[in-house]
């Protein structure tokens, strides 16, 4: 029988594949640290390109936080400009309030009464003046309760004067003045 030594050839086989392995185990090493690499370079990418939305946002978000301070200036300026037209508007429509006060009293002044002062706080008008009788009093009370102008006359006092060495009758009444918008 012969015999063939087949160690070497088993021997020659095994360090081939010990190769083969050895080489494999480095591929999938190097393939390995190919993957984490460009893992790695794709999450720093991605944080990158966060971190440059990121601060694009905050950007926008300062100019738009200027935008509303210059928003909220100019509400105020509104608000202040209306809080002006407000008080013109109510200037003007109380500018021609003496005018028909007078005119009033004028046409409204009966014969035999004539007025010392004249004075207004508000809506209020006190009158003191001078009757020759208490009937002439009670006259105008009734014509300015007919006013379109003026409304609730109330008689604070009468009083006996002597004015000019005549007896007259002196009086304090006070009246209402309607709005404009009231009076129609």
């Amino acid at each position: 029988m012969i015999r063939i030594n087949l160690l070497p050839h088993r021997e020659l086989k095994r360090k081939a594949r010990q190769r083969q392995i050895a080489m494999l185990a480095g591929l999938v090493g190097l393939l390995g640290i190919v993957v984490v690499f460009g893992i790695y370079a794709f999450i720093d990418s991605a944080i990158e390109d966060q971190n440059g939305r990121n601060q694009y946002l905050n950007e926008q978000i300062i100019l738009l936080d200027k935008e509303i301070l210059e928003i909220k200036d100019i509400r105020a300026k509104i608000q202040e400009l209306l809080a002006r037209k407000q008080v013109v508007e109510a200037l003007q429509s109380s500018r021609l309030e003496a005018v028909h006060l007078l005119d009033q009293l004028v046409r409204l002044l009966p014969d035999g009464v004539y007025l010392q002062s004249i004075k207004q706080e508000g809506d209020v008008v006190t009158l003191i003046g001078y009757a020759q009788t208490n009937a002439r009093i009670s006259v105008l009370m009734r014509n300015i309760e007919s006013s379109l102008w003026l409304q609730s006359p109330l008689l604070v006092e009468i009083k006996a004067a002597t004015v000019n060495n005549t007896r007259q009758n002196e009086f304090h009444l006070k009246i209402k003045l309607r709005r404009a918008d009231d009076a129609g």
